[in-house]
């Protein structure tokens, strides 16, 4: 069988959830393109899925230079793996009050959330539009969280940012859902259980008690069920939160 594609765009370190994403594809037997802007965190990304005999390769760029992600995406393509699971992860979170939100600070957290987002669906939709007589499966999810849909006090950049995004998920869903390309996006609503938060906060998160942020494992289960679903039952937009989390 030949071997297929996953590109996961915005990944950091190990404990996170970009990284347990390319590592759960390369289980799956993708060839994993691993994207961030860290040349360390990709190799280490990398030798890990090396080392447990999956196949992978770090993918240096910055998700808001449409130069860099136009020559990343034509790697993919003259990778020989067609590609069939692209992931857009990438995203900031500056909590600030509003009235201190700097134009410039507003400007670089959309960039990031949104504006990335954008670019690498384009870049990639063209990609699997053009690979459609070699590819079983094309799906590109792109991850929201809780301000995706709430613009909590705080948070008025994130919130702007995440809210756009799940927006042009929507459209992009509608345009190539009925040209054989699933587009999901996914809503994390909680704190996910990663080294960030565990650096950051190990108090909060000892808190929340058994289960109450989100498993980088079960997170990944979620993905990748919705890259396996059948046409006739395509999901547009999945939830994800703890049991204990108030929505």
């Amino acid at each position: 069988m030949r071997k297929k594609a996953a590109v996961i765009f915005g990944v950091g370190p190990r404990e996170g959830v970009g990284a347990e994403l390319c590592c759960r594809a390369a289980q799956e037997g993708f060839h994993v393109f691993v994207n961030g802007r860290s040349p360390e965190k990709l190799s280490a990304v990398v030798a890990s899925i090396v080392s447990a005999g999956g196949s992978a390769e770090p993918l240096l760029a910055d998700v808001t230079m449409e130069s860099e992600i136009i020559a990343a995406v034509n790697h993919v393509a003259t990778s020989g793996y067609p590609l069939e699971l692209a992931i857009y992860n990438a995203g900031n979170n500056r909590p600030e009050a509003f009235l201190d939100v700097s134009a410039t600070v507003f400007e670089d957290l959309w960039r990031v959330i949104c504006l990335g987002g954008f670019i690498v669906s384009q870049q990639v939709i063209k990609l699997m539009l053009s690979q459609q007589n070699i590819a079983d499966k094309q799906t590109l999810l792109l991850t929201g969280a809780s301000a995706s849909l709430r613009g909590k006090a705080g948070f008025s950049a994130f919130a702007a940012g995440k809210g756009a995004l799940r927006m042009l998920a929507q459209s992009i869903a509608r345009e190539f859902g009925p040209k054989g390309i699933h587009v999901a996006h996914i809503l994390i609503d909680g704190v996910v259980e990663g080294e960030k938060v565990r650096t950051r906060f190990p108090e909060y998160i000892d808190g929340l008690g058994d289960d109450g942020a989100l498993k980088l494992e079960e997170i990944a289960d979620a993905y990748m069920a919705l890259h396996a679903q059948g046409r006739s039952a395509w999901t547009q937009e999945l939830d994800l939160r703890p049991f204990k989390e108030t929505f």
